[in-house]
C-alpha cells in the first residue's frame, strides 16, 4: 500500500488559479500543514491570506525556499528562469520542485540549467484545468476533480519524487498520465496552445474590419463558443510556428474547394471532421 505523501511546509509562487487551487485542495485533504505564498504583488499575497489560500507570504522566494518540503512553481514559465536562479542556493537536498506550466521542454531545460545538483526532485507537470479568473480570488477547492495531470520527469528524476508529486496531484482528485517532455509539447501544441492562437488572430481579424463595430454588435452565440478563450489572459506564446503553418494548409485546402465549387469535396471533409469531434466528445463525457 502507497505511503500518503504529508507535506510539512508548501512553497507556491504564483498564488492565483493554479497554485491557489493546488494548495486549497491539498488543505482540505489533510496533506500540508502550512502554505507559504510567495508573489511579485503584495494586494494579491494579502488576499491570499485573507481568504486562506495561503498560510504566509513572501516576496522573496530565496527568503522562503530552505524550509520548504515541495515547491511548487505556478508563475508564467516566462518567470521561472528567475526563480530557479533564486531557489539554487537554498533548497535543501530532497526538496521536491514541481510546476503547473503548459510546456515542458522550456521547463526541463530550465531545471537543466538552474539546478543542476537537484535535478533527481525535479518533476515539471502540466494540470489540464483552465480559467478566464486569475489571482487568489480564482482558487477554488476542486479545480482539479476529474482532471488531467501529466508528469513530465526528467531522464534524472528519482522515482520517489514522481510518485511524491503524483499523490498528491491525486489528493487534489486528478488523474495522472506520463509522457516526455517533447510529446507533451507536441500534443498540445495541436489541442490547447494553438486553438488560443487561432482564437486570439479571429477576433484580431474582425476587430480589423472597417465595419467591426456592425460585426460585433451582430455576433451571437457562436461567435461567443468559438471565441471563448481569447478572453482567457495569455501570457506566453508556445506555438511553434510549424503548428501555423501546418493549420493554414488545411485553411487552403478548403479555400481551393470553395473556389472549385466542390461540394462534394467539402462535405467529405465536413463529414471527417464531424464524426473526429463526436468520437473526442464522446471521451471526454466519458472521462467526466
Amino acid at each position: 500500500m502507497q505511503v500518503q505523501q504529508q507535506i510539512d511546509t508548501l512553497v507556491v509562487a504564483g498564488v492565483g488559479l493554479i497554485g491557489g487551487s493546488f494548495a486549497l485542495a491539498l488543505k482540505r485533504a489533510g496533506r500540508v500543514k502550512t502554505v507559504i505564498g510567495v508573489g511579485r504583488t503584495l494586494a494579491n499575497l494579502e488576499k491570499a491570506l485573507t481568504l486562506g489560500v495561503a498560510d504566509e507570504i513572501s516576496q522573496d522566494i530565496g527568503a522562503v525556499a530552505h524550509r520548504a518540503d515541495m515547491v511548487l512553481l505556478a508563475s508564467p514559465v516566462g518567470q521561472m528562469g528567475a526563480l530557479l536562479a533564486a531557489l539554487a542556493p537554498e533548497l535543501r537536498p530532497g526538496t521536491v520542485v514541481t510546476d503547473g506550466g503548459s510546456t515542458k521542454s522550456d521547463v526541463a531545460a530550465l531545471c537543466r540549467q538552474y539546478l543542476p545538483d537537484h535535478l533527481p526532485w525535479c518533476v515539471p507537470a502540466h494540470p489540464i484545468a483552465g480559467s478566464d479568473m486569475s489571482g487568489a480570488v480564482a482558487a477554488q477547492y476542486g479545480l482539479y476533480e476529474n482532471r488531467r495531470v501529466v508528469l513530465t520527469p526528467l531522464a534524472e528524476t528519482a522515482p520517489e519524487a514522481v510518485d511524491a508529486v503524483a499523490d498528491l496531484w491525486r489528493a487534489c482528485g486528478a488523474e495522472i498520465h506520463c509522457m516526455d517532455a517533447a510529446e507533451h509539447d507536441s500534443v498540445f501544441a495541436s489541442v490547447s496552445h494553438l486553438p488560443h492562437l487561432l482564437a486570439f488572430s479571429y477576433v484580431d481579424r474582425v476587430a480589423a474590419k472597417a465595419n467591426a463595430e456592425r460585426c460585433f454588435d451582430f455576433a451571437a452565440t457562436g461567435f461567443r463558443d468559438f471565441t471563448r478563450i481569447a478572453g482567457f489572459q495569455q501570457r506566453s506564446h508556445p506555438v511553434q510556428a510549424g503548428s501555423v503553418i501546418d493549420y493554414r494548409a488545411g485553411l487552403d485546402r478548403m479555400a481551393a474547394l470553395l473556389e472549385a465549387g466542390d461540394a462534394e469535396g467539402l462535405n467529405r471533409l465536413f463529414g471527417e471532421a464531424r464524426a473526429a469531434r463526436t468520437r473526442w466528445h464522446q471521451q471526454f463525457l466519458r472521462r467526466g
